[in-house]
């Protein structure tokens, strides 16, 4: 998810992701001539460099090429105070890219047949949303998927300083109270537009059908089936990160002076953005995803049909908790994003095999203070992402 953000950026943008792997260590590996990512890629170490004179404390990333083989890559710093690197393939808090797990879990309920994807919402959570112009008997599990269900974005609501509300504790229904406190930004299905209130409704109808938490459904139906040992649902009240990881940063205004936010509760993403992981276990997910491990034919093609997703990268679409986009060298990608406070992640995978995640640890909008200089920065991150499976 995007939790307080400062600014407009984007909250998603797509990125590039297939299995991870590991082999070198951030190092810049030795130069080829090869194309499409591969390890030894000298331009991506550049490009990440790059990211720590823009201001990002640090910088984190995990490339494949299509040929199967791996590499890490670190820059800067993952603790100002000490001025150690940033560990390799480091824990971080992996914001929105949660939601394609939620709508992974969503799907497989849809193909065992617990869920109709164009059923209404009021079906499988009477009574919960309501709200001037907001209808859950028009509003499909479809729409609130596909970001096109009309339901305000509570995180336009929240205090933007991370720093007054780090220690806070909310529930689900606490943070669609808040959004439904506000009228329906447009009829189901008129127009796209992200919202977390999206998924934290997601998160709830998969606990109304299953009987469970959905920190247990994602761990049970995904990351323990793809070995994802660096991948974790945060226990209620879980405020530090565990593992190794770099620390993350903040500013109470945009471009003030960085602090530490590595610790805080993640609550108020939840269901929208509340998982930690790291660059190649995002690597694996969305490989397992796109590969057809995790969804059947039907529910994948499904999740895969897009509508445009205006606001974001230019030509990027939007399906259900999935994104495509165009590669400067051709071909689709998919994947999602995510910024919380202290990270930004982008990442995704192509069909013929390459994949990357990047992460920084800060947001656009603690380090510079103009929306256009934070819009700029942030490209820089999807470049950097673009060179690992392009150059």
């Amino acid at each position: 998810m995007v939790y307080p953000i400062k600014s407009k950026i984007p909250v998603l943008l797509a990125a590039l992701t297939v299995f991870g792997g590991a082999v070198a260590a951030g190092a810049p590996a030795l130069a080829n001539t090869k194309k499409g990512g591969e390890p030894g890629n000298p331009a991506v170490q550049a490009k990440m460099d790059a990211l720590v004179r823009d201001g990002f404390p640090g910088v984190l990333a995990a490339v494949r090429g299509r040929d199967g083989r791996a590499a890490d890559y670190v820059a800067g710093v993952g603790d100002r105070a000490t001025g150690a690197k940033p560990p390799v393939n480091g824990h971080v808090r992996i914001a929105s890219n949660t939601k394609t797990f939620t709508a992974t879990v969503v799907l497989q309920l849809v193909g065992e047949g617990k869920v109709g994807l164009d059923a209404p919402i009021e079906k499988y959570l009477p009574g919960l949303v309501r709200g001037k112009g907001i209808d859950p008997n028009k509003i499909t599990v479809r729409n609130v998927l596909q970001h096109t269900s009309g339901i305000p974005n509570y995180s336009r609501y929240l205090d933007l300083n991370g720093f007054n509300t780090r220690d806070i504790y909310r529930e689900p229904r606490e943070l669609i109270d808040m959004a439904l406190q506000h009228p329906a930004d447009f009829p189901p299905g008129a127009k796209w537009e992200y919202s977390n209130t999206n998924y934290v409704i997601a998160g709830l109808l998969v606990q109304k059908v299953t009987g469970r938490p959905i920190g247990e459904e994602i761990t049970n139906r995904i990351v323990r089936p793809l070995g994802l040992r660096d991948t974790y649902w945060p226990q209620v009240g879980e405020r530090g990160i565990r593992g190794a990881h770099p620390k993350g940063y903040d500013a109470a205004e945009p471009g003030g002076t960085l602090r530490d936010i590595t610790r805080l509760d993640p609550s108020a993403a939840w269901a929208a953005g509340q998982l930690v992981s790291t660059p190649r276990d995002l690597n694996r997910f969305f490989g397992a995803l796109l590969g057809g491990r995790l969804l059947r034919p039907a529910e994948l093609a499904e999740m895969k049909r897009t509508v445009p997703s205006p606001g974001e990268t230019p030509g990027a679409s939007y399906g259900l908790g999935l994104m495509k986009r165009r590669l400067s060298c051709g071909g689709d990608l998919w994947g999602h994003g995510g910024d919380i406070n202290g990270y930004e992640t982008r990442n995704g995978v192509t069909t013929d095999g390459r994949a990357a995640t990047v992460a920084v640890t800060a947001l656009p909008s603690a380090i510079r203070t103009t929306e256009d200089e934070m819009m700029k920065v942030h490209q820089h991150v999807v470049d950097t992402l673009d060179t690992a499976l392009c150059s």
